[in-house]
């Protein structure tokens, strides 16, 4: 289908009509995703009777509102007590908690809303614009490439290591042992299970993350005061519209890292289960990697907020790709989609683009008017939301322990992962306490299983034969991308030095 002025210029005008569903949509997505271990996934499962009553393209609105508010908000609670509310902002906890101990609490939000909307509001206008060629990516991100594609995930954890390289490499090794838990992908057999059926699926993602950081972060607070060290507490209370303007130009500064990795998120997230988890920690990786100053990273600096966030949200368009392409729900919460675009009689696929193409574009219509109204409701809330910072950890521990223990539960509704969430909890606070990264255990844990998974399918293919992972010249260069950076922070002081000792040299 070419280009319809027409029939997008249509589309602009009806999705900025459904304003009256999607508000309470990006309202209720911000709430949900705020609050870890709550998803957007199991939020649009309750409210599924509702959406099915509604016209299909206020249900769409709806859905698609409250998704992405909910990637927007995880980067709440990840900033301001370091407790990302989804995978997807374990991230973000990197440089965005240090910017809140500094006293940036404020700048920290103001940059992330910013970069998740722009980064969002790019990738849905790309999307638009190439989404028959878009729909082809898929066909070329196989088994082989994925395992590339994990790789650079990996390889954060040595990033993250170089303070402490062999504790952050334990870490790292501990989490993919932990990863390893469940069902064997060849035979089927329970590897690590202790005879828990609840572990036969795996380690399940939402009690680790909720133990390692929000839990053992909550065990942590009860040794102070207030989560500010006192040194901040002045600048926390001086709330500012000046320092929200700030944060906006700390983003626009940056506007190339959040284009880069917006496109980074949008193509992880066109391979159906990739996710935001690995967008994030992806789009880290290679930030740090390529930046002129990778020792700033995890003190608090700006690009470490943005490139995840960015991803994370160029991830909301790519995972309705395939959906609306070839009818393959992306990530869990287009599955839920699925299920009320074919209740409603929609048959996906090719087809869709020539019989419905209202349908096909106006999904991705919606969630780039969701993301501009999402930039005009949560932004001036920053100044507000800093403040959370301030009340005293008697208060706020009991109730981050009480939301995380239920929203542990809320995901799988067993009892067993709540314990288990608690377990991780003790786990992440004796790592803390003994200077163990648990952002590398939980990298561990995400992209161990995802590794293993596409690594053996893809041997399967091949017959065994390791030049199976070099087969293909996307794999070849998503390969030379991974030596690259392992090499870059060794070669980098080399080729500093080398203009300084030609300057030398000419004195």
């Amino acid at each position: 289908m070419g280009w319809d002025t027409a029939l997008f210029l249509d589309l602009t005008i009806k999705s900025f009509a459904l304003s009256w569903v999607m508000i309470p949509g990006v309202l209720l997505g911000l709430l949900v995703g705020a609050i870890p271990g709550f998803s957007a996934q199991n939020t649009l499962i309750i409210l599924l009777p509702i959406t099915l009553i509604l016209p299909i393209d206020a249900a769409l609105a709806f859905m698609v509102s409250l998704y992405c508010a909910t990637h927007l908000s995880a980067g709440i609670p990840a900033i301001l007590v370091n407790m990302p509310g989804t995978g997807g902002a374990a991230a973000t906890t990197i440089d965005g908690y240090q910017m809140t101990l500094k006293g940036q609490g404020q700048q920290a939000l103001v940059i992330c809303f910013t970069s998740s909307t722009i980064g969002g509001l790019i990738t849905c206008i790309a999307t638009i614009a190439l989404l028959p060629f878009l729909a082809q990516i898929g066909l070329y991100l196989r088994s082989v490439e994925m395992v590339a594609v994990m790789v650079l995930g990996l390889v954060l954890i040595a990033a993250i290591a170089a303070d402490d390289i062999l504790k952050g490499l334990i870490a790292g090794a501990f989490g993919l042992m932990l990863g390893s838990i469940g069902t064997d992908h060849i035979y089927g057999t329970p590897r690590a299970a202790f005879g828990f059926l609840e572990l036969y699926d795996g380690l399940p993602l939402v009690p680790a993350l909720i133990g390692l950081f929000a839990v053992s972060e909550a065990l942590i607070m009860l040794e102070r005061e207030m989560i500010v060290p006192k040194s901040a507490v002045a600048e926390s209370k001086e709330a500012r519209w000046t320092d929200t303007l700030d944060g906006v130009r700390m983003t626009v500064k940056y506007w190339w890292q959040i284009t880069w990795t917006a496109f980074l998120g949008l193509f992880i997230g066109i391979v159906p289960g990739a996710g935001a988890s690995i967008a994030a920690f992806v789009a880290y990786q290679q930030s740090r990697a390529f930046s002129k100053t990778p020792e700033l990273y995890g003190t608090g600096f700006p690009p470490g907020v943005i490139a995840p966030e960015s991803a994370n949200n160029g991830v909301t368009a790519g995972t309705l790709v395939p959906l609306m392409a070839i009818g393959v729900p992306g990530g869990s919460t287009a599955a839920v989609m699925l299920v009320v675009l074919q209740y409603q009689g929609i048959i996906l696929g090719p087809r869709l683009f020539i019989d419905s193409p209202h349908i096909a574009y106006g999904i991705f219509f919606s969630m780039a008017v969701s993301y501009i109204l999402m930039m005009f409701t949560i932004l001036p809330l920053a100044r507000y939301m800093g403040q959370v910072v301030l009340i005293p950890t008697r208060i706020l521990v009991p109730l981050i322990l009480t939301l995380t223990v239920v929203g542990a539960f809320a995901n799988r509704e067993y009892v067993f992962d709540m314990g288990l969430a608690l377990a991780f909890g003790v786990l992440g606070y004796i790592a803390r306490k003994t200077n163990y990264h648990v952002t590398a255990i939980l990298i561990g844990i995400i992209l161990g299983p995802l590794f293993e998974q596409y690594l053996l399918r893809a041997l399967r293919i091949g017959q065994g034969d390791l030049t199976i992972l070099f087969s293909s010249v996307t794999a070849n260069v998503l390969w030379g991308l991974v030596v690259l950076s392992i090499l870059l922070p060794y070669l980098r002081p080399l080729l500093r030095r080398r203009p300084r000792a030609v300057a030398a040299t000419s004195d």
